[in-house]
Formats: C-alpha cells, sequence, structure tokens
C-alpha cells in the first residue's frame, strides 16, 4: 500500500457491513466522520464529495456559544 497523504479520507468497511469514511488530520486524529453507514461505496464517496464541496457553508453557533463570545 502507497503512503497515505494527511489530511485525507479514509472509507472503511463497519461491524454492519456498511461503508463508511473519516477524516484524518495532518497528525492522524480524525476531525470528521460519516456518521453513518452507507449500503452502496457510491454513496459513501457521494457522502465524501458532499464535506469536500461545503467550504462555502456558514458557521452557526447555538446560544451558549454566543454567550461566551460576550
Amino acid at each position: 500500500m502507497a503512503n497515505r497523504p494527511y489530511p485525507s479520507f479514509l472509507i472503511y468497511i463497519d461491524n454492519r457491513g456498511e461503508f463508511r469514511w473519516k477524516l484524518q488530520a495532518s497528525n492522524t486524529k480524525v476531525i470528521a466522520d460519516s456518521g453513518e453507514g452507507y449500503k452502496s461505496l457510491g454513496d459513501c464517496e457521494h457522502g465524501i464529495s458532499l464535506v469536500q464541496q461545503s467550504g462555502d457553508y456558514p458557521i452557526w453557533e447555538e446560544e451558549q456559544v454566543a454567550k461566551r463570545r460576550r
């Protein structure tokens, strides 16, 4: 297997035989995951592509977080 670059997505199969992904930072810590299993590899890859395209999404804070900014 080739040396894996970081950060990168890793697709794996869980205990139920479903596909999942996780995004690992340059220190190999998991910084995001699929949150659910996918029946097909294509659906899993589609989930990754949605995250890759999400760079322009706004960031929202819960009220408790906003209160700490005050």
